[in-house]
């Protein structure tokens, strides 16, 4: 009796033709099951070499190592700018949504949403993403060109009359 390669498998449907997101595990089993059944049908006057089997095992191994790096780098990332967000709580920040308004307040807590953390400056709802400023304190940015306290125009130590009064 003779079985034919294509007699165990069964109908293609129009699932097997529409794309799906699929996990690393049943990339891996559907890897794996191909390679069986390569094993299991190929033509034992004309073997499969085992060194592609080995070299494609190997390169299987390689992207889901990358794969693995991958993800941890993504979820090491969303830690950093959780911290981040977070230490933005009580600072001064100025910000531009997406919808073109402009504000700036105090940062009173941090929600962390699927997309990333978001903000919430006196009630309003700001992507961390948006922010465009952050000062410390409750008090916007001073100007240093306008500000005094920085101008060395009034600052004894760099004017030169001020340092002759002395």
């Amino acid at each position: 009796m003779s079985v034919s390669a294509t007699e165990s498998v069964g109908p293609v449907g129009l699932g097997a033709l529409v794309p799906t997101t699929s996990t690393p595990s049943s990339d891996k089993d559907m890897f794996l099951n191909l390679m069986v059944a390569q094993l299991r049908y190929q033509d034992p006057m004309n073997p499969a070499d085992s060194g592609e089997f080995l070299a494609q095992s190997a390169q299987f191994n390689a992207l889901e190592k990358m794969q693995d790096v991958a993800d941890r780098t993504t979820m090491l990332l969303g830690v950093q700018l959780a911290f981040g967000a977070s230490s933005l709580v009580g600072r001064h920040v100025s910000y531009t949504l997406a919808d073109g308004t402009v504000g700036q307040g105090q940062v009173d807590g941090v929600d962390f949403a699927p997309e990333g953390p978001v903000l919430d400056v006196g009630g309003v709802d700001v992507p961390i993403s948006q922010v465009q400023t952050v000062t410390n304190g409750s008090s916007p940015a001073t100007d240093p060109a306008t500000d005094p306290a920085t101008d060395p125009a009034t600052d004894p130590a760099t004017d030169p009359v001020a340092r002759g009064s002395r």
